[in-house]
């Protein structure tokens, strides 16, 4: 008895290169490559000459969240290999003047409320920050990679156990892979 399958084909847009071996899906554009393994996903990948067919087996619920899944994550490899993400922080300081450098492979926020011991965010490799006056870019071709450096650099001035409204001290994301928050 043979199990059902669900599949579907995408086909592969011009001005990136794809690359399937062993589940591994690798992409590269103008703005840099990518590469992922699916085999997380139980999702098996084939490539022909201008598509590439996304198989998963089965046909439940969560069959169907594979399948959608990587799609997905095909799609933000592509758009991040010819365009590339970007992600804004602004650096909001109210009460204590502070200094955020990048050294290396890490953001450095020195005098935040003004404590003495500089709070570190780790960068990822294959991402790059820059610190122009009060306003950080963050740039990759890796969404997740760009979010989660970002993420760390707003984590790095979270104060725990305070009002949010009185001490807005920080920095924050103010614009997400094209999109801007309100």
């Amino acid at each position: 008895m043979k199990l059902r399958q669900l599949s579907e084909e995408i086909e592969i847009p011009e001005g990136v290169e794809v690359s399937v071996e062993n589940n591994m899906l690798e992409i590269k554009g103008q703005k840099g490559s990518n590469k992922k393994n699916f085999s997380d996903f139980k999702v098996y990948l084939k490539k022909t000459d201008k598509k590439i067919k996304f198989t998963v087996d089965g046909v439940s619920r969560k069959s169907k969240d594979f399948l959608n899944s990587s799609i997905s994550n095909f799609n933000n490899m592509v758009q991040g290999a010819k365009e590339g993400y970007l992600y804004k922080l602004k650096v909001c300081s109210g009460h204590f003047p502070m200094n955020v450098v990048v050294e290396k492979n890490k953001v450095i926020i020195k005098n935040f409320i003004g404590e003495k011991v500089p709070r570190v965010a780790d960068i990822i490799e294959g991402v790059i920050v820059k610190v122009s006056s009060d306003i950080i870019t963050v740039e990759s071709s890796d969404k997740e990679k760009a979010g989660q450096v970002s993420a760390n650099i707003e984590i790095a001035t979270r104060i725990p156990n305070k009002d949010r409204r009185v001490f807005q001290d920080g920095v924050f994301i103010i614009e997400k892979a094209g999109e801007l928050i309100q």
